[in-house]
């Protein structure tokens, strides 16, 4: 069982596995170390004591793993599976729902389970595989709330790309979880969407592509355009000396 979590449905998994519930404010300590998994979804939740960048790619293996073992009735391996997808995930739902996003995540978790048996690829795969669903489930939540989604009032936190902690990092490290999310509500939807499936879920850019509907040419472009213009925002709140415009090309590469 995942604890956690004030609303709760049981979820009835294939082959073999009964019943698990999921709660969609689930966000236990980590799989292994409560460093592994990020707490409040902020860019420190994922690093190791120390600053050791931890990333949400260096678990894809395990949960490749977990994935296969779950999909052959193993309900523990099913719930290592959501501790490493669900922060993410949540959050990347976060910014398109905003506070919706824990029912959201609930019934997008129903579909995943249901249909897990289908699903075909590796820990990266799946990662892309649970945005997508999540994402129908946020558009289809809007639709029925006749809205659009949020074009800058996102609400998450960053997270790390790939690569060593540089001056970006280091200066969205130092801001509080206010602070975030209020850099991130000031980028248009299309480049907080992209970053937010970049660095928040830890999708490459052709699967963040494929959860989009957009071609990768397009996705790398608003990325970039993204963690430009937070590389501004930075500057001009006076986070951190050194953070130019035409910096780093993603939060993990050096200036």
């Amino acid at each position: 069982m995942i604890p956690g979590g004030s609303v709760r449905r049981s979820v009835t998994l294939p082959r073999g596995v009964t019943q698990m519930t999921v709660g969609p404010g689930d966000d236990p300590e980590g799989v292994g170390g409560g460093s592994r998994t990020a707490t409040s979804y902020g860019l420190g939740q994922l690093l190791g004591q120390g600053g050791e960048p931890r990333r949400v790619q260096a678990f894809d293996g395990e949960l490749g793993v977990a994935v296969a073992r779950a999909q052959e009735g193993d309900e523990a391996a099913f719930a290592v599976a959501y501790r490493l997808v669900q922060p993410g995930l949540l959050g990347y739902l976060r910014g398109i729902v905003g506070d919706d996003a824990e029912d959201v995540a609930s019934d997008a978790w129903l579909e995943i389970a249901r249909d897990l048996g289908r699903f075909k690829g590796d820990g990266a795969g799946f990662r892309g595989w649970t945005a997508t669903i999540a994402r129908h489930r946020a558009l289809d939540h809007l639709r029925r709330q006749k809205v659009r989604p949020r074009g800058t009032a996102l609400e998450n936190d960053l997270l790390e790309l790939p690569g060593v902690l540089d001056t970006h990092d280091q200066a969205l490290e130092s801001l509080s979880t206010v602070q975030a999310l209020a850099l991130v509500a000031r980028l248009p939807r299309d480049q907080a969407e992209a970053v937010l499936l970049r660095v928040v879920v830890g999708l490459d850019g052709p699967a963040a592509a494929r959860v989009l509907g957009k071609r990768p040419g397009a996705v790398r472009t608003a990325t970039h355009r993204g963690l430009k213009r937070l590389a501004q925002l930075l500057r001009a709140e006076g986070v951190v000396e050194g953070v130019t415009e035409d910096g780093a090309r993603t939060l993990g590469e050096s200036g």
